[in-house]
């Protein structure tokens, strides 16, 4: 099992400089300390994790840590929906790469206080199979190496698990996998090679996610992007074709690259209440992807890595904090909301903030198009989107993924560039596209996707408050705007807004 399509939020053919540019002086490979607990409330999970029951509970069946692998035994032997209690102690499986837990329908697995399920480093899985509905409390699972692009936890996607209270940490690959209908509660997800959690299934949708009061740190320790340049297959939790999923009450925080990446055709995201901090890359990015609410969320220091790191490259775009890419609000597909709203949110001391961004040569059958093999979810058919019916309604305009529909109000901005440690380009705001050219085929050339994104598809900013020197960057990477010539025509963004430029206010 693996995801073998390229993925990557700002590729592009005809090695289009699609990164953030900054005139910061910097080392690229440095990485910020661990953060401190933050002030707001929030989830603290992995410092100070729930103790399971010092007992077995009536009925359990009890494992024993001095057994290796009796704890698939067991679970092969009993009947479902059963309880299994571990007992404080390092539990193994059994010696071979591929012996893992296999649950039945229902089944429950409860750690004593101290109970750790440990692979060694040489089981690559600890939980598989397809058994609905099985619970994971109070474990910690850790030292299995499972490969790239698959999981440790729910290595098979299985639907409707519920994961509480659980430790997952020093994994290779993902720590936890998804299946449609489960819950991931009060977890910490740290230090796994690639992903927290993979939100990937490998047939079906993944619909009726939860993730609620985890933290998520310091994943990625194989820094992936570095080994596999433009992979797109790292975050701290990455989100692939996922129907419906309320991601609220996190501490997603120092992982290397992006906080949380929803990648290819997600729907119906409420991302609420969240602290995202001092992640390498992106807080959050949504990409090709549709109907979102992102809400509420305390969102600072993010983006001072990979911002510096494409800064001494001489990049011009204005790489983000939170990006948008070719994801917008689609009323034709069933969801919560049909647009994207991003409100009441604080953007404290990031790398730039918001980017709204399309690429004109991405779409359904074209060679550009990193999602390789997938097309948008306004068209079954990819075959369809070619010349000469792409060139016509209701084609051409559905067999692009499109940035549209996207209201940013309501939130804080602030800057300091002292803190930041940035004297200039790290400070925007954007709404933009390239100038289309590839494949010679497309409908899409020149600037008609450009001005689209900025003044035609229902793009708005207003009512915020911005402290610091923040600019603003519209239609392409050369347009660079201060704050009256953004309010100004033609592009009449951000009525209501106030604005003070002093660094942080």
């Amino acid at each position: 099992m693996g995801i073998k399509r390229r993925h990557c939020a700002w590729a592009a053919p005809l090695a289009l400089a699609l990164l953030a540019a900054t005139g910061c002086e910097s080392t690229p490979d440095a990485r910020a300390k661990p953060t401190a607990v933050p002030s707001t409330s929030v989830a603290r999970v992995c410092a100070q994790p729930a103790a399971g029951p010092a007992k077995p509970p009536a009925g359990a069946v009890t494992v024993d840590p001095a057994v290796a692998g009796d704890l698939a035994a067991k679970t092969k032997s009993s009947p479902r929906n059963t309880t299994f209690w571990l007992r404080p102690g390092k539990h193994r499986l059994e010696s071979d790469r591929y012996a893992q837990v296999i649950p039945k329908e229902g089944d429950r697995y409860l750690g004593a206080p101290g109970a750790v399920l440990d692979g060694r480093k040489k089981n690559q899985y600890a939980f598989g199979g397809t058994a609905r509905d099985v619970t994971i409390r109070y474990l910690t699972v850790r030292g299995f190496v499972a490969p790239h692009d698959e999981g440790v936890v729910n290595h098979d996607s299985a639907d409707g698990w519920v994961i509480e209270h659980t430790t997952i940490r020093n994994n290779s690959g993902a720590g936890l996998m998804a299946g449609a209908r489960q819950r991931v509660r009060a977890s910490c997800l740290r230090d796994n090679g690639q992903y927290g959690m993979n939100a990937y299934k490998a047939k079906g949708r993944i619909s009726g996610l939860v993730v609620e009061g985890n933290e998520i740190v310091g994943n990625n320790t194989g820094d992936w992007e570095r080994r596999r340049e433009g992979c797109g297959c790292t975050g701290g939790i990455k989100f692939w074709a996922v129907d419906g999923a309320d991601i609220r009450g996190n501490w997603v925080h120092d992982n290397r690259g992006t906080g949380l990446w929803a990648d290819t055709n997600n729907n119906d995201f409420r991302i609420e209440n969240n602290v995202l901090e001092a992640n390498d890359g992106a807080a959050l990015i949504y990409e090709t992807s549709y109907n979102a609410v992102i809400r509420k969320n305390t969102i600072r220091r993010n983006n001072w890595v990979e911002g510096r790191r494409y800064a001494d490259r001489g990049d011009t775009f204005p790489y983000p904090t939170i990006y948008l890419s070719e994801s917008g609000g689609e009323p034709r597909i069933r969801a919560r909301t049909d647009n994207i709203e991003i409100y009441r949110n604080v953007l404290e001391n990031n790398w730039s903030g918001i980017t709204l961004w399309e690429n004109a040569d991405r779409f359904c059958n074209s060679p550009a198009n990193t999602s390789s093999g997938d097309c948008t979810l306004l068209v079954k058919d990819t075959g369809r989107c070619a010349q000469p019916a792409i060139a016509t309604a209701p084609l051409y305009a559905d067999c692009r993924w499109k940035t549209q529909r996207v209201d940013i109000h309501k939130n804080r901005f602030v800057l300091d560039r002292s803190v930041v440690d940035c004297t200039g380009k790290c400070d925007r705001m954007a709404v933009l596209a390239n100038y289309g050219t590839y494949p010679d085929w497309s409908p899409y050339q020149g600037e008609r996707v450009a001005e689209a994104i900025t003044r035609k598809q229902h793009n708005r900013w207003h009512d915020n408050v911005y402290l610091g020197p923040w600019k603003f960057v519209a239609h392409d990477p050369s347009r660079i705007l201060d704050s009256w010539q953004w309010q100004g025509t033609p592009y009449q963004q951000d009525a209501g807004s106030t604005f003070r430029a002093r660094d942080g206010g």
